[in-house]
């Protein structure tokens, strides 16, 4: 019997409500974004604040439009920053943690070195980064070394938590450690894998942000960290919040992008991606 005659509907009678339950979680924070730009822009044109105290989000927009040439070559600027160091944390982080896979005594020589260097604070890494290497690279290093850990750490968890049972029967079929990482090991720590670069494409952006500031030199190749410490030096507080979120566009676009990549790779598979599609 088929499933209309057993439920005496159609099976798209459920995609309709998951449907609307889709565009109120989309419309739920539009609106709320919506609501406080203009209670804050109310608050702003009542109180008579000045721009250079708190500008209007209407000033922010106008700042936006006219600064765009300036502002937008920084934002390439620091995309681009983040970028070299997300791909240098993702690579680096998954090939030591395979290598950490493979031999424990390598893991057990190193990952103490990396929790180190993952605790301690960028901005006091940075200044001396910036001595003995060339300013690019130093900032790109700031956003590596944020970004490596979380993949590194999530890598190993994932290629650590295997189901005895299957590894079991690898073993029991002689499949060889090259077959075990491809066909299991690898498999498992997938999502792991994905967990921990959607992390690290956030932390990157946090890096190169840092490490803009430390520089904090001037010039076109200068990313959207130093126009923020610059027009707060100015007083130029309408482009500073111009800035500060196109940072915060950035960071979302770099989640939500990664995001997606996640659930394509995980949707047919993963109980994390398919509870989305049902």
């Amino acid at each position: 019997m088929s499933s209309v005659q057993k439920n005496g509907r159609a099976p798209t009678d459920q995609a309709v409500p998951d449907r609307a339950f889709k565009i109120f979680r989309i419309l739920l924070p539009a609106i709320v974004a919506v609501a406080a730009t203009a209670a804050w822009e109310l608050v702003v044109r009542v109180n008579d604040i000045p721009p250079y105290v708190l500008p209007a989000p209407s000033a922010v927009f106008r700042t936006l439009v006219s600064d765009w040439g300036v502002l937008s070559q920084s934002l390439l600027t620091t995309l681009i920053t983040t970028l070299e160091g997300f791909v240098a944390a993702a690579i680096g982080g998954v090939l030591l943690a395979l290598l950490f896979n493979l031999s424990k005594l390598v893991e057990y020589s190193l990952f103490p070195y990396a929790v180190i260097l993952q605790v301690t604070p960028v901005i006091a890494i940075a200044p001396l980064l910036l001595i003995y290497l060339p300013q690019q690279t130093a900032v790109v290093v700031c956003a590596w070394i944020v970004g490596f850990f979380p993949v590194l750490s999530n890598t190993t968890l994932g290629l650590n938590s295997v189901d005895r049972n299957l590894a079991g029967l690898f073993q029991l079929y002689h499949a060889s450690r090259w077959q075990m990482l491809m066909h299991l090991k690898l498999p498992t720590a997938l999502p792991y894998i994905l967990g921990g670069l959607r992390i690290a494409g956030g932390l990157s952006l946090i890096g190169a942000v840092v490490a803009e500031i430390a520089a904090g030199t001037a010039g076109a190749g200068s990313g959207l960290a130093y126009r923020i410490v610059e027009s707060g030096y100015r007083l130029n507080i309408p482009r500073m919040f111009a800035a500060l979120l196109l940072l915060s566009l950035a960071g979302i676009v770099i989640y939500a992008v990664l995001a997606l990549i996640s659930h394509l790779l995980l949707r047919r598979w993963h109980e994390s991606a398919l509870g989305k599609e049902n």
